[in-house]
């Protein structure tokens, strides 16, 4: 089983922020793939959806999540998914304000570099084999973080954002079918 979480923060006001973009790369990977609508499962607090996928190791369910919880606590949603099932692949889609708008980086069992919802996630469940996928989010000007993780993209951003979440919801797709490295040699650019 592999799952994978999309960190944002719920509620229509974070709908377009750029810390949401987790969020914004699951809904494009559902829609590629026809996933069925996300519902909500209350024992983790998070959305979901689940379907069975050709992957690496043959047909196997890939669930989708993205937590309800806000950003800081995305760790409380991702153990109570992951407690029962201790052979699970874990994929980890979240904005990461190192990069520019338009770069991904796949990395493997990391530190959190600060980011808040990994950061939880890493508390509550550990790093052992946390596969990420880090999505640009840092604007051409320097701003505060905080500032930065809560504001929209601009307009001059918005075909680099539709594109970079087009090409992190294809780096899903070869990560499950053909694995780590594959994806990091062809994503990691």
């Amino acid at each position: 089983m592999t799952i994978i979480v999309g960190l944002g923060n719920p509620g229509e006001q974070y709908k377009k922020t750029r810390h949401n973009i987790g969020f914004m790369v699951l809904d494009k990977f559902a829609e590629k793939k026809n996933f069925p609508d996300f519902k909500l499962q209350k024992k983790s607090n998070a959305l979901i959806s689940e379907a069975p996928f050709d992957s690496a190791q043959g047909n196997e369910n890939i669930i989708l999540v993205k937590p309800q919880t806000f950003m800081n606590e995305s760790g409380k949603a991702v153990k109570a998914l992951t407690k029962s099932d201790k052979d699970k692949n874990l994929i980890i889609v979240h904005d990461d304000i190192d990069l520019p708008v338009g770069k991904i980086k796949i990395i493997q069992e990391r530190g959190s570099a600060g980011h808040k919802g990994v950061e939880s996630i890493i508390k509550n469940i550990g790093n052992n084999g946390l596969i990420r996928i880090r999505v640009g989010i840092a604007p051409k000007k320097d701003m505060e973080a905080k500032k930065v993780v809560l504001k929209n993209f601009s307009e001059e951003e918005q075909s680099a954002l539709n594109e970079i979440i087009n090409r992190a919801s294809d780096s899903l797709d070869v990560l499950i079918k053909d694995g780590l490295d594959r994806a990091m040699n062809e994503f990691n650019k």
